[in-house]
């Protein structure tokens, strides 16, 4: 098989000297398979997403000699196995015909004729020339039909002409269309021509998973929506794109009951063909009952793996103790923290952290490790990103964390602009414009969120404006916690450290099913008790009320409910997350400095002496019993804070440290739950809680969850 051929079969399309296609390895949603055809035509193939040759060969049902054929020998005779079915590897069969597609169908072909189909030759066998046309009646595709049937070794019936823009089957009807008020979104052109000539507004898309987000807009105004969904993994794919579409509040789904498609149903018995549509019409189910049921499905399931867990009273205690036996050493709190802001995307804004710390500190592993107590559809993780990735991306980011591994993928004003509208506004609408055949025309882009970060950094600080915006966790530096690491490093590896996560996923996908709604009932109280110090206290007292939510939605089988059905947050839930966020928030609007930078701050005094002789960053380490980079670090926080200062101006030479500001004074923020309660006490959770049934499937709306009591 040729990289001509391979391209074909996988519908690819052309990109530079080469091709760009989905990879058949993995559940590929932006073509990473790359298709090249090297010397002596030989064929080149890469998968960005890391998926090996020998996968991606065994994907697509060949063997390796299909692809790559043996080299010849010494002697000059080539020992290559002929590819499976070789006399159709070049064509799969004698070619395709209007007359004989429109007897296939059963179809006119003057009306076929008028879609703009037509005969043409390609490789010396006749074809079927399909075109697509956009709104406008302007030719931007065409889809060549080689065979009426799939070949034995493979669907190889279809192949798109170089430069090819993907665009759904119809467009150039959609103004008659609008007329109907209502239209079918069937898959592929035969179920499309089939309901287009009995009058039905259609419009196909070329394949259950080409759904692109940006064609939501070709159906705006139409009230309602008919999707065809065929029995097969095709239709589970339409289902899939359709929960994320703009359009599923209008969609009803369609079910063939007894037919593939709507073609095989035309074909069978063209005279009862509108009785059976309009009855399978009538009863195509709304999109939102089709969710309720998922939903309640959902929830049924992942009860059964997680009640006991769900029913724990303090779950964060258990996920310290699955870390440990995953062998993850300290940083509980940041691991914590991570938990609940991954938990968090089912809110109206989610917490977005960074968390900090210098080079190989163990940044990224703890951030992995936990969310691997997550379902993959939790969170979207890079290592990095260009600078408009996260507009054109068509990757959903809807009640979902964006994770980013090292700040530096996300460098550049773009970037940073278009995350911090992600994070403020929860969504990104971005205006562009882009070359079309009627010249420059502007282009709305839209992500729908809200959405989350987490991101790992050895910077001091991020972005300014995005900054304010995130919570800053910074990872442990001591030696005794090096010490701590380098035991557990010396340790057997254990084997039950995997055990646990499908029941982790599980409690994931059941609190994604039931009630996000959450009032905090001494919200106002605690407003009142925090001094107003600082503005980004502004944004900070909306994070902490949002983990106090997510701790509550977390540990919602144990909380009581309100008259309306929401999840009362008890001083427990603000006990805890007081517990992870008191010290970060004092640092943050400098009412008090880490422990670690206090230290150092001490040390520079001390070792500046009566005399305040300055002192080289190596003297500093070496009073510390720290390597430089560690120290190097924890400087350049003290000194952006200026607490510390530096009298070296000239660069390239030894700091000279000496202290600069004193050190605040201890004045904590949060005040302790116990000031909160009008009665002096603090709700603590609950020591016993009997397993109950899982709580009803919530409506998952949203709308802002009140935080404020009566």
């Amino acid at each position: 098989m040729t990289a001509h051929e391979l391209a074909n079969r996988l519908n690819a399309k052309p990109a530079g000297d080469g091709w760009q296609a989905k990879c058949p390895a993995h559940d590929d949603s932006t073509a990473s398979l790359k298709i090249d055809s090297g010397e002596g035509g030989k064929v080149l193939i890469k998968c960005f997403a890391g998926c090996t040759v020998v996968t991606i060969v065994e994907a697509l049902g060949l063997a390796m000699a299909d692809l790559f054929p043996p080299k010849k020998t010494r002697g000059g005779r080539g020992t290559s196995i002929p590819p499976r079915n070789a006399a159709t590897a070049q064509h799969p069969s004698s070619g395709c015909t209007l007359t004989e597609y429109a007897a296939a169908k059963r179809l006119p072909i003057d009306k076929l004729k008028t879609l703009g189909l037509k005969d043409i030759s390609y490789m010396g066998k006749p074809a079927l020339r399909m075109p697509y046309f956009d709104v406008n009646r302007q030719e931007v595709a065409v889809r060549i039909r080689r065979a009426l049937h799939k070949g034995t070794d493979g669907d190889d019936r279809f192949v798109w002409r170089r430069g090819s823009q993907l665009v759904p089957y119809g467009l150039d009807r959609l103004t008659d269309i609008r007329a109907f008020k209502y239209v079918v979104i069937s898959e592929g052109e035969s179920d499309t021509q089939t309901l287009t000539c009995r009058g039905i507004p259609a419009i196909g898309v070329p394949g259950a998973t080409s759904w692109k987000e940006d064609w939501a807009k070709f159906f705006d105004g139409i009230e309602t929506i008919y999707i065809v969904i065929e029995p097969d993994t095709g239709g589970d794919a339409m289902v899939k794109w359709i929960s994320r579409s703009a359009i599923r509040d209008r969609v009803r789904l369609v079910r063939l009951d007894g037919f593939k498609d709507v073609s095989a149903l035309w074909i069978a018995d063209p005279d009862l063909f509108m009785e059976r549509w309009v009855a399978a019409m009538t009863v195509a189910a709304p999109w939102a009952d089709v969710e309720a049921q998922q939903l309640r499905t959902q929830a049924t399931t992942a009860w059964a793996s997680c009640a006991a867990l769900a029913s724990t009273p303090d779950i964060l205690a258990e996920l310290d103790r699955s870390l440990t036996r995953r062998g993850v050493v300290g940083e509980r709190r940041a691991a914590r923290l991570v938990y609940l802001s991954a938990t968090s995307r089912f809110c109206a804004r989610p917490v977005s952290l960074a968390v900090k710390g210098p080079s190989s500190g163990g940044k990224s592993y703890i951030v992995q490790e936990t969310l691997k107590h997550f379902p993959s559809s939790a969170h979207y993780s890079l290592s990095a990103m260009s600078e408009r990735a996260l507009a054109y991306s068509e990757e959903p980011l809807k009640h979902r964390m964006l994770v980013i591994y090292e700040a530096v993928g996300m460098s550049g004003d773009f970037t940073s602009y278009l995350i911090r509208s992600l994070l403020s506004e929860g969504c990104v609408r971005y205006e562009t414009v882009e070359k079309t055949k009627d010249g420059i025309r502007p282009r709305l882009i839209e992500r729908e969120g809200p959405t989350g970060l987490i991101t790992t950094t050895t910077a001091v600080s991020l972005h300014p404006e995005n900054e304010t915006r995130i919570l800053s966790i910074p990872v442990t530096d001591t030696p005794d916690h090096t010490r701590e690491i380098l035991r557990a490093l010396s340790a057997d590896p254990r084997a039950d450290g995997e055990d646990d996560l499908d029941v982790w996923r599980a409690l994931q996908d059941w609190v994604e099913t039931v009630e996000h709604r959450v009032v905090v009932p001494y919200a106002r109280r605690l407003a009142e008790a925090i001094p107003p110090v600082a503005i980004r206290l502004r944004r900070d007292f909306t994070a902490l009320l949002t983990l106090i939510q997510s701790h509550a939605i977390l540990h919602q089988v144990s909380r009581e409910r309100d008259a309306v059905g929401r999840i009362v947050a008890t001083l427990g839930d603000y006990d805890v997350v007081r517990d992870l966020v008191k010290d970060l928030f004092d640092v943050a609007v400098q009412a008090t400095v880490s422990a670690t930078i206090k230290d150092t701050v001490t040390a520079v005094q001390a070792l500046n002496g009566p005399q305040v002789k300055p002192i080289t960053l190596g003297a500093l380490a070496k009073h510390l019993v720290l390597d430089k980079g560690t120290v190097s670090r924890r400087v350049k926080v003290a000194t952006t804070d200026g607490y510390l200062r530096n009298l070296e101006t000239r660069k390239g030479q030894p700091m000279q440290l000496v202290c600069g500001d004193p050190l605040p004074d201890e004045r904590p923020l949060l005040p302790e739950a116990s000031s909160l309660d009008p009665c002096c006490s603090v709700a603590v959770l609950s020591e016993g809680v009997d397993t109950p049934s899982p709580p009803p499937v919530s409506p998952n709306e949203d709308s802002d969850a009140s935080y404020f009591g009566a």
